[in-house]
Order: structure tokens, then C-alpha cells, then sequence
């Protein structure tokens, strides 16, 4: 028990095989019975380390993964709790009112075409026979997936077939239904990038999939790591979120090799800055990979729209598992959407935001260079955040309460001892980011 009274039922062995797996396996078959329940806190690496004679790294990793597994989350604080049941805060805190946003939860939320999408729903609502207005195809607006199915081919190099694709409340809600069809095929292990998204992996876990962590490094998703058995992995090739790295060529052609589903996470691929936007991964191997995108980046997470591209039958299959889920999406919405782009709309919208991404990623990689000299910056060359990796010795969860108390909107977490923040520009305008690197600079020291 540590001084806080957080008590841990758990013992490990040498001699009975990796220490870091059987604690791993003792904490996340204590969360799955219900022994750990949601919200309970867990002692610090530090005091569990010490309580079982072993190396606190050997308690980091274990921590990690039954994080990237969605089971455990690590609030500011410092505190490490059993994750809610039905909402995950991986990164940062909701905290108080934010003065310099450097959070990564949405594009620029100020350059939402308001007038040419109200314009939108004013011709559709005008256009749309009585008939559309009914359920229809709980696959999506069949006129959305065909401007989607060109759109995707020409800006993501994605071989879209409309009648292979479903339009989804978000890639979020991609990621859970397509878990919930690959469950009933008999998939029973998935693997996601380590660090990731630990909603996306919440999602797999809640979905009864065992989840493993494979490591990232600066050619993104470690193939070679990916263990045997794993019947689909989940990645973000273009940008990696969070460490912003984008799959190399060799890497990706090595993942298409093996033999198991991709699923593709397109969250930020409309923004490549030095080298343009990466292809995507599904153009390769349409067979292979699933493809998840969503207008959360590239217009509002607001409109709650996205499109799941799907190889072989899997798009009857996840048709099924929407319908049952909410009987289908929004279809005023969708008719908009398929206006917005059919006009040329959106084409203008992000070529006007992505001049607007550039000058505030400008601002923020000089800003970084003069407030934060210290800090490795990588991931600026697309999307619309990097991470500035403060190395060893920070206390992340400190860090980040003394940031959000200053007003700095931020998110980060601790990667293999070393401190990681990340930083959107997406909401930042340019005359604010050096007052918040700045005032970020002083949370820091």
C-alpha cells in the first residue's frame, strides 16, 4: 500500500516468464472482472515498483500497455486511475478557461465555411425530393458516397468504390463498429501503435478484442514487432498521433506483406506542408486495407461525419452493425456535405486553411526553437500538430496542471521516461503562439 492508501492486489515471479507480461496480465484481468473498478486509483510506478522488488521501468511499460489497451488512463495529477467505463480523457484535462490553445481535438474551428455550408443546406433542403428525407440507404446518401468516392480518389489516392462505402457518425464510430464485425468473423487480437490513440483502442477492448501495443519509432509502426496471431492492426500512416511520423515506404510495404486487415486511419491526411500530403495506404492494396476518414480535421468534429471504405464484403457487414447502432446518419447533413464538395467548396476551404496551417506551424516551430531550446521538436512537416520532447525528468502530470492553470491549453504524456508534448496550431493564431510557448516555457522550468 502506498502512503495514499492505494493498494494493489498483484505479485509477479522470476522464473515464471516476463515480469512486465505477468503484471501486464494480473492488472488488465483485474479491470475485465470488475476487481479494479472504474475510476479506482493505482499506486505510482515509483511505490509499485518498490512494492514488488522491481525495476520501474519494468512497471512503466506494463502501464503503458494496459493503457494503449484503453483500461487505465493517467490524469494530471499524477494520479493513474482505472479508465471510466464510457469516456476516456487520455491526454489532457478539460481544466479551466483556455487562453492559448495548443490541443489537437479539431481543425480551426474558426474557419468553418459557415455561409458556403449554410448555403449548402439551403439547396439541399430546396432540391431534395420528399423521398430523401426518409431513411434511405443506411449506408449513407448514395449522392455523398459518390462525391466522397471521387474526392478520395483524387486527394487521397483511396480506390473508393461508393457501394464499399458507409458513411459513419465519425472515424471514432468507424473504429467500433468495424471492431464489432471483425469480433463476429472470430478476430480475437488487434493490434494498435504504441503510443496511439486510446480511444480507438478503448473502442477494440470494449468490443472484446485483446489489444496489443506495438512500438513507433521514426519510421512509424514497427512491423517487425507485430506479434503472430494478430488478425488486424490499426495505424495512422500518414501523420502518426501522437508522435507525428509518417510510415515510410519500406515499413508500409512490409505491413501490406503480412497477412491481416488494415485499418487505416486517415485523421489529418489533407495537410502535408514540405513533402505534400502522403498517399494513402488503401490505394495499394484496396483489399487489404480499411480505410476510415472523417470531416473532423478538415471541416468541424461538429457535423459528427465520416466514411469508412471497406475491402470485400465488410461494407454489407459494418451496413448491418450502423443500422443496428443508430438506423443510419443524419441525411440533410450528408446531402450538404456531397453539395459542398460537388462545388468545389471544399477544394477552396482547404486549400485556404492549409496556407493558414502553414503560417501558424511557421510560428510555432520558431516559436519552440526560442522559448523551449532544449525541447526536440519533430512531426511539423504535416498535419496539424508535432511533439516537442522535453527529455527525462519531468514530472508530465505536474507539468501539464501548472500549464493549464496559466491558461496553456496543452496535452502530453511520458514515452519511455521522457516527457512528450504535443502541439496543435490548428486553433492557434499566429500572434498568440509565442505569449503561449512562452507562458508554457515558465510551466516547464
Amino acid at each position: 500500500m502506498d502512503r495514499s492508501g492505494r493498494d494493489l492486489l498483484v505479485a509477479v515471479r522470476r522464473g515464471a516468464g516476463s515480469l512486465r507480461a505477468q503484471l501486464e496480465e494480473q492488472l488488465r484481468d483485474d479491470v475485465r472482472a470488475g476487481r479494479l473498478r472504474p475510476g479506482k486509483a493505482l499506486p505510482s510506478t515509483r511505490v509499485l515498483a518498490r512494492d514488488l522488488g522491481v525495476s520501474r521501468g519494468v512497471v512503466v511499460e506494463a502501464y503503458a500497455q494496459v493503457a494503449a489497451e484503453g483500461l487505465i488512463v493517467t490524469l494530471p495529477g499524477g494520479t493513474t486511475r482505472v479508465a471510466p467505463p464510457a469516456r476516456v480523457e487520455p491526454l489532457g484535462p478539460p481544466g479551466p478557461s483556455v487562453r492559448w490553445d495548443f490541443r489537437v481535438e479539431a481543425g480551426d474551428l474558426g474557419a468553418f465555411p459557415r455561409r458556403a455550408w449554410l448555403a449548402a443546406l439551403g439547396r439541399a433542403l430546396a432540391t431534395a425530393p420528399d423521398a430523401a428525407l426518409s431513411y434511405g440507404d443506411r449506408a449513407g446518401a448514395p449522392v455523398l458516397r459518390e462525391a466522397l468516392a471521387g474526392y478520395l480518389g483524387r486527394a487521397r489516392g483511396v480506390v473508393a468504390d461508393p457501394a464499399r462505402l458507409v458513411i459513419t457518425a465519425g472515424a471514432t464510430q468507424g473504429v467500433a463498429l468495424l471492431a464489432r464485425v471483425l469480433v463476429a468473423r472470430g478476430v480475437r487480437r488487434m493490434a494498435v501503435e504504441r503510443p496511439g490513440f486510446p480511444l480507438h483502442a478503448a473502442l477494440l477492448a470494449r468490443a472484446g478484442v485483446e489489444v496489443v501495443g506495438v512500438p513507433v519509432d521514426d519510421e512509424g509502426l514497427v512491423v517487425d514487432a507485430l506479434p503472430s496471431g494478430v488478425g488486424a492492426v490499426l495505424v495512422t500512416p500518414a501523420h502518426q498521433f501522437p508522435m507525428g511520423v509518417t510510415l515510410s515506404a519500406a515499413r508500409r510495404a512490409a505491413l501490406l506483406a503480412r497477412d491481416l486487415l488494415v485499418i487505416e486511419d486517415d485523421y489529418d491526411g489533407e495537410f502535408g506542408f514540405d513533402d505534400g500530403p502522403a498517399g494513402s495506404l488503401q490505394g495499394r492494396a484496396p483489399e487489404r486495407v480499411a480505410y476510415l476518414g472523417s470531416a473532423s480535421k478538415a471541416l468541424v468534429p461538429g457535423l459528427r461525419l465520416g466514411w469508412a471504405v471497406l475491402p470485400g464484403e465488410l461494407a454489407v457487414a459494418l451496413t448491418e452493425e450502423k443500422t443496428l447502432a443508430d438506423g443510419g446518419s443524419p441525411v440533410l447533413e450528408q446531402l450538404a456535405l456531397a453539395d459542398l464538395i460537388g462545388r468545389g467548396d471544399l477544394d477552396r476551404h482547404l486549400r485556404r486553411v492549409r496556407a493558414r496551417h502553414r503560417r501558424r506551424r511557421d510560428a510555432l516551430v520558431t516559436a519552440v526553437a526560442e522559448e523551449l531550446p532544449g525541447a526536440r521538436l519533430s512531426g511539423a512537416h504535416a498535419g496539424l500538430h508535432a511533439i516537442a520532447d522535453l527529455g527525462p525528468g519531468h514530472d508530465v502530470p505536474a507539468l501539464l496542471a501548472r500549464a493549464w492553470t496559466r491558461g496553456v491549453g496543452v496535452v502530453g504524456f511520458e514515452h519511455e521516461r521522457r516527457a512528450i508534448l504535443v502541439l496543435g496550431w490548428a486553433n492557434a493564431p499566429e500572434p498568440s503562439i509565442a505569449p503561449g510557448l512562452r507562458e508554457l516555457a515558465r510551466a516547464v522550468a
